[in-house]
């Protein structure tokens, strides 16, 4: 069975061999495709023409940025910034920090959320949930000036959810903000500012079903507004004059997203966020969970093959995604051999997380596979019981 069988709109798009690298980049389902098909012809410029191309796109535009708001459960006054992907966003964000503010993040991160920050407070990856809420409410009572705490919502090594409602009621105890990379948390469950009381996230439309090249910033303004426009340029800009320097920005979302915006990618990434709301998210999540069981019981029968985790194997929620250390195995070779012979694919090596993976491939039953990596296995809408058993069938094959 398909966690595509709530809707025929959110059906992936391609068969023929079994995707399992959904965490780098997920297929595209059937409304994203659709909704792309259908604007082609009335593709055009957006808020810049008078013609019924130019209206039309600008409509379709600005519906998908009131779609995406609505998904992430935007507060009155938050802001929906259309970027290019995760990383662009947290970069973004980055260039608006305030002046002297101080970023918290843990080394865990994907580089997307561990490099962009100008002065940066490293805190090392926690063992639990409850050591995470404890290490940043150290960090945040021992600093002065603006903060921001800035933490991913499901790690893209282990699948872990990370205790975000905890981490935004330490953050704003002490005063400071609090920004969640949602990239693997968004596909696999609801992420709402309004609901964890967080003040920023950030997304990528092709983990989420869309992949047309689209991310997301949003939550609160006045950072945003406050800073200088992140592309300077035609769109940013309201007002030139004649003069170096004579200008005057626009405000709003208008004002980091300077030059032609990615119109198509963002009506994908609206069309997917507006299907994912008409379905019943609870029924396709307790889908995952049973194909994670069933993933992660039959990883545990398998030889020469260690699941790797921060909270621990047996504690914390997980979304669908399960790393592996192969002890004296090359996890390059291994997933080569996976879809050279098997028609598999999975992600090897050290997935833009270098000091986590590091850390966790050397742990009990992984020493030596540090710089090696980890082999990633990762799914969602699309994938079947049949797809997690051809997995384990090949692994045991190889690693037997």
């Amino acid at each position: 069975m398909s966690l595509a069988v709530q809707t025929a709109d959110l059906d992936v798009i391609g068969a023929g061999f079994v995707h399992l690298d959904y965490a780098a980049t997920a297929p595209c389902v059937r409304v994203a495709a659709d909704a792309v098909q259908a604007l082609l012809p009335r593709y055009g410029s957006v808020h810049r023409g008078a013609g019924p191309r130019s209206q039309a796109s600008t409509l379709e535009y600005e519906r998908a940025r009131a779609v995406v708001a609505t998904f992430l459960g935007c507060r009155p006054g938050d802001q929906v910034v259309f970027t290019r992907n995760t990383t662009d966003a947290l970069n973004l964000l980055a260039r608006a920090l305030p002046p002297g503010t101080t970023t918290v993040v843990f080394d865990g991160e994907h580089h997307a959320n561990l490099l962009p920050w100008p002065s940066v407070l490293r805190l090392p990856a926690p063992s639990s949930p409850a050591e995470a809420v404890a290490a940043a409410d150290r960090a945040l009572g021992d600093r002065t000036g603006p903060a921001l705490l800035t933490v991913t919502g499901a790690s893209n090594v282990t699948g872990e959810v990370w205790p975000l409602r905890e981490l935004a009621a330490v953050a704003h105890r002490h005063g400071a903000r609090i920004a969640v990379d949602a990239a693997q948390l968004a596909p696999h469950a609801p992420v709402s500012l309004a609901g964890l009381d967080a003040d920023y996230v950030a997304l990528s439309g092709h983990k989420l079903y869309a992949p047309f090249g689209a991310g997301v910033l949003a939550g609160r303004a006045d950072w945003l507004d406050a800073a200088p426009p992140y592309l300077a340029g035609g769109g940013a800009s309201a007002w030139v004059g004649d003069r170096a320097g004579d200008v005057r920005w626009a405000t709003g979302p208008a004002r980091h997203e300077g030059g032609t915006p990615n119109l198509l990618g963002a009506v994908a990434l609206g069309a997917v966020c507006a299907a994912l709301l008409e379905t019943d998210r609870a029924a396709l999540r307790a889908h995952e969970q049973e194909l994670l069981t069933r993933l992660r019981e039959g990883v545990r029968r398998l030889p020469g093959a260690v699941e790797v985790s921060l909270f621990g194997t047996r504690t914390a929620e997980r979304v669908g995604i399960v790393s592996l250390a192969l002890p004296g195995r090359d996890p390059v070779a291994v997933a080569a051999r996976l879809a050279d012979t098997f028609g598999i694919g999975v992600r090897a090596g050290q997935f833009c997380a270098h000091p986590l993976v590091r850390r966790l491939a050397s742990v009990p039953g992984g020493a030596g596979c540090g710089e090696a990596g980890l082999l990633r296995v990762s799914f969602g809408l699309g994938t079947t019981s049949d797809d997690i058993d051809s997995l384990l069938g090949a692994l045991g094959l190889l690693l037997g």
